[in-house]
């Protein structure tokens, strides 16, 4: 089986600084799996890069999705592929309504599949069933995208747009940010009911927390802009009791 997503010796900078200095993965299909590290480490830096956001060069390395050379692809072209990033602090879009943005966003997806887009009744039933699939409220899909929202609200739209959307390949950066118990069991429970065997999640978490409700295959810590070590979920229990310090000491 071909790995979804294949990371090969992965360096890049930021405003001429050096901040990934080597990353290697795999991701395979059904497999969920969690980046974790201190402030600084790398760890948005690199959902950025995948994602394909402007302002980040790519020094060194190569980066496959779905055998694709994702380097080679315009942002909207890997959205397109089936790669969706979640942001930690996601935008406001004022003047334009959360459903009409999804419904333009599948229309495309159907054209770059070579299908003819869904009907305005089709579209509706998707999205009520992606409603409730995800908790999500009803009264926020004829808002302004994030106007206004909480940030619960905010991470709760990125969820829905998850759902409907339907990637291949899923970078939640620190998804968990700000939210309170109860958001964060509800993103969490969107993510479980989401997972499939044809699909992967990439989850940035700075805490443990979120992997209390869900469960990753693989956790790595990145340090200094490299995995400097790998394992399953004790792996985040063993840096939610120590720390930092002691994985720090693996890249010493």
């Amino acid at each position: 089986m071909e790995p979804l997503l294949k990371i090969i010796n992965l360096h890049a900078k930021v405003e001429g600084k050096e901040i990934l200095k080597g990353i290697n993965l795999e991701v395979y299909p059904g497999e969920i799996h969690a980046i974790m590290g201190p402030n600084g480490s790398g760890k948005s830096t690199l959902a950025s890069v995948l994602a394909g956001k402007p302002g980040y060069e790519v020094t060194d390395g190569e980066v496959y999705f779905l055998g694709k050379d994702l380097l080679k692809m315009k942002p909207e072209e890997r959205a397109r592929e089936g790669l969706f990033l979640a942001f930690q602090h996601p935008v406001e879009i004022p003047g334009v309504t959360l459903i009409n943005f999804l419904r333009a966003a599948v229309e495309e997806l159907y054209k770059h599949r070579g299908l003819e887009p869904p009907s305005p009744a089709e579209f509706l039933k998707l999205l009520r069933e992606k409603k409730k699939l995800v908790e999500f409220d009803a009264k926020l899909e004829n808002r302004s995208v994030n106007e206004g929202f909480s940030g619960g609200e905010k991470k709760k739209n990125e969820m829905l747009q998850l759902a409907v959307l339907d990637p291949k390949l899923a970078i939640l950066d620190e998804i968990d940010s700000g939210l309170d118990v109860d958001a964060l069991r509800q993103v969490a429970n969107g993510v479980n009911r989401l997972r499939r065997d044809d699909n992967a999640f990439l989850i940035i978490t700075h805490y443990q927390r979120l992997l209390n409700y869900i469960i990753p295959d693989y956790v790595h810590i990145l340090y200094n802009g490299r995995i400097v070590k790998s394992g399953d979920k004790t792996l985040a229990l063993e840096v939610e009791e120590n720390g930092y310090e002691q994985i720090k000491a693996l890249n010493n």
